[in-house]
């Protein structure tokens, strides 16, 4: 089976996310999303990019893959990760970033040429007095962010 690259629609991103992702809901926005398919035009996976969760990060250089989602066909991940991140340098940001949780390898990461930035330990959460948040089911997991190197000149 053959992959390529499809446009997505944030609903349908969002709706593929909240079928197949393993661990988080889809999140309430997005810069830009991507889709793999297969030869029948099957989606097979999406990754939706958007302005980064941390607000330090949000400067309006960088850009954070915040959700990938696959039916598990191999490859889809990388697929995705590597558009994301020339898109993202073809619209002119400088920066791409993305986390994964304790336990997962970020091969595909790897694969499509990203490196690892740092290592977050657990958090308890969000929840603050002065900001109430509920548990999302996230919480006391160590992350690894990881950052996209620029792609090379055509």
């Amino acid at each position: 089976m053959t992959l390529h690259l499809v446009p997505v629609r944030f609903r349908d991103a969002a709706a593929y996310v909240a079928m197949w992702h393993r661990h988080h809901p889809p999140p309430v926005g997005m810069v830009f999303a991507v889709g793999a398919a297969d030869d029948t035009g099957t989606l097979r996976g999406v990754a939706i990019v958007g302005r980064p969760v941390a607000r330090l990060y949000d400067n309006g250089q960088t850009l954070e893959v915040t959700r990938v989602a696959t039916d598990g066909t191999r490859n889809a991940c990388s697929l995705l990760y590597g558009a994301c991140r020339r898109a993202a340098f073809a619209l002119g940001y400088t920066r791409l970033i993305t986390y994964t949780q304790a336990g997962e390898t970020g091969a595909s990461l790897r694969a499509a040429g990203w490196r690892v930035l740092a290592e977050r330990p657990a958090r308890p959460g969000w929840d603050r007095p002065s900001r109430p948040r509920h548990a999302a089911g996230t919480e006391l997991i160590p992350r690894t962010l990881w950052e996209a190197d620029e792609p090379a000149s055509a």
